[in-house]
């Protein structure tokens, strides 16, 4: 039962579904029972000769009417029963997907993408059919296997009904033994589909580094080994089944052949009518059915339960980054001021031996703006991670206005900041919607006055349905300067009291970038600023910046200060001094 701990809540709030669906499946089946018994006094009496044109249209009537009733209530069921295992596929799809929301960033940089696309799509599928074909049959196997040997004992003869069932027990013998093979396989077969899985979207995010390259035939190679791992899996399941189900069905027909010539002998004997033998034989051939469908069943469940337990391993991943004593007052609407305090913070990544930021001080005042310069992997992206508390902070290492950031509710401090990453990231929707995304009260005038201080504007109107044009995957479509500039826009619209762009002018020539300061600077008077940037022209402005190396601040000051110091800045500086004359030159 502890597999069933994260979906016993559905169950619990729909077992009237599946217990009525469950009840009409037995009701059918029980009809279905009926049909021999007719198929037998029809014989009986057509033996005898009392058979009256009056008794035959009463027979097929009652076959008809059977026939009916079941197509019926088969549809009966499955509307409830499967149904119901869609719903439960629908509710756990979202739930999964869900967690994966309230997972750090570190869990992702740990997980392929491949695998997690996997669990919400294969897995989740595997589960909904065995609560949903799975139970059914097993209901079926169950109650149409003993209603059958209990009519074929009461109606036909006991020894008979004994003899014929002798190899029955073999087919649970034989499904038992290999359960934990079936477990092992269809395991096997869901890691081989989530590497593939995984190969699949790396190849197709990166299909432009592939064609540049021309690393069109070995990306198809490697495609193709991952390709045949998948089939090589899935055919050592099918052997397994296609050893199953033959071996299944071979006992079963032992029994009707038993059937046939112990029953023969006792219709010789005049021990039982030629009509309870036909209807034995129906009852036989019946039964290997209920047989046949053990092995369907436990199939199904065995791949239900293996990929139950994949899904509950992502469900008991605790997310690292929660809300910890959260402070009533910070409930209510600006009840944080946008100041940043930062005191001798460290931080070192999960599973690193060395602290990728080291004893970081500095304080942001409301309305101010600091600039961040360094090299790369001198831990400007690690801190604005920390800012934005996508991974855990040390207690009482950064202050959010008055607060302990981690006092403040996370949805607060992310509502506060608007962020600009490196890699300008867009969704595959319009233009409109990107700028829009972090408010879904946005007007069609508010973006477009967005976009004119991002300096995107013009050249969105050129698109051919301008605001409503779709973008491609990741914003393919778009130049790197427009990626830029629309994550400029989308973070300004949010109205943040706290701006962040990470190196997010890199794209854009001096002279827009100049022109997107200037508006910034007149928009967000108020706002506090912080700039990462590799150019100096992008930060010269700022009331204080720092210089970060090796994770740790090696100078600080304003823009004339750091010059006057002739240290690691001002030999920057220096350096594209001397880049933007050779480019003119």
């Amino acid at each position: 039962m502890n597999d069933f701990r994260y979906v016993a809540g559905f169950m619990r709030k729909h077992i009237k579904m599946y217990i009525f669906g469950i009840g009409l499946l037995m009701i059918i089946d029980a009809l279905q029972l009926m049909t021999p018994l007719i198929i037998g006094a029809f014989t009986d009496q057509l033996k005898a000769g009392t058979l009256t044109s009056g008794l035959t249209l009463k027979y097929i009537f009652y076959i008809m009417l059977i026939a009916v009733l079941v197509a019926i209530g088969r549809y009966g069921w499955r509307m409830t029963i499967v149904t119901t295992a869609k719903r439960l596929e629908y509710w756990l799809r979202n739930r999964v997907f869900e967690h994966f929301e309230k997972m750090s960033l570190n869990y992702f940089h740990h997980h392929k993408t491949g695998d997690l696309m996997a669990h919400c799509t294969n897995d989740i599928s595997a589960i909904r059919n065995a609560f949903g074909g799975g139970v059914i049959m097993m209901v079926d196997a169950i109650f149409m296997g003993i209603m059958t040997i209990v009519l074929m004992i009461v109606k036909v003869d006991l020894k008979l009904t004994l003899i014929a069932l002798i190899p029955m027990p073999l087919i649970a013998f034989f499904i038992i033994t290999m359960g934990k093979k079936v477990r092992d396989r269809f395991k096997s077969v869901q890691e081989a589909f989530s590497d593939l899985s995984d190969v699949a979207q790396e190849n197709f995010s990166g299909v432009r580094i592939i064609k540049s390259f021309i690393q069109e035939k070995p990306s198809l190679g490697h495609f193709n080994e991952k390709n045949h791992q998948v089939f090589r899996k899935n055919v050592k399941l099918a052997k397994l089944f296609g050893l199953v189900h033959p071996m299944v069905g071979f006992i079963a027909m032992m029994s009707t052949l038993i059937g046939m010539i112990y029953g023969g002998s006792l219709v010789l004997d005049g021990v039982i009518t030629i009509g309870s033998f036909v209807a034995f034989l129906t009852y036989v051939g019946m039964l290997s059915w209920p047989m046949m469908a053990l092995g369907f069943v436990y199939n199904q469940l065995q791949r239900g339960q293996v990929s139950l337990r994949r899904i509950n391993a992502i469900l008991e991943t605790p997310a690292e980054i929660v809300d910890g004593e959260v402070i009533d007052t910070l409930l209510e609407a600006y009840a944080v001021k946008p100041k940043l305090t930062l005191k001798d913070l460290t931080f070192t990544y999960p599973g690193a031996e060395t602290p990728a930021l080291k004893d970081i001080s500095f304080t942001v005042g409301e309305g101010e703006t600091l600039a961040v310069v360094g090299k790369t992997g001198a831990g400007k992206t690690t801190l604005v991670n920390l800012l934005l508390k996508l991974y855990e902070v040390p207690e009482g290492k950064i202050n959010l206005g008055d607060y302990d950031i981690n006092q403040v509710p996370i949805k607060k401090i992310r509502d506060m900041i608007g962020y600009v990453p490196q890699d300008n990231f867009l969704f595959s929707k319009t233009v409109s919607y990107n700028i829009g995304f972090g408010r879904a009260d946005i007007t069609q005038e508010e973006a477009s006055h967005f976009a004119k201080i991002a300096h995107i504007h013009d050249e969105i109107m050129d698109f051919p349905k301008g605001y409503d044009t779709e973008l491609g995957e990741r914003g393919v479509n778009m130049s790197g300067g427009q990626k830029q500039r629309v994550s400029i826009a989308r973070a300004l619209a949010k109205k943040p009291e706290i701006l962040i762009l990470d190196d997010s002018l890199s794209a854009v020539d001096t002279k827009t970038e100049e022109s997107i300061l200037t508006h910034l600077k007149e928009t967000l008077s108020q706002t506090t600023s912080i700039l990462i940037a590799h150019r100096i022209s992008t930060i010269q402005h700022a009331d204080q910046i720092i210089v970060l190396e090796d994770g740790a601040i090696a100078e600080r000051g304003t823009h004339a200060e750091l010059l006057a110091l002739n240290g690691l800045y001002a030999d920057m500086y220096s350096k594209q001094l001397l880049e933007e004359k050779l480019t003119e030159a």
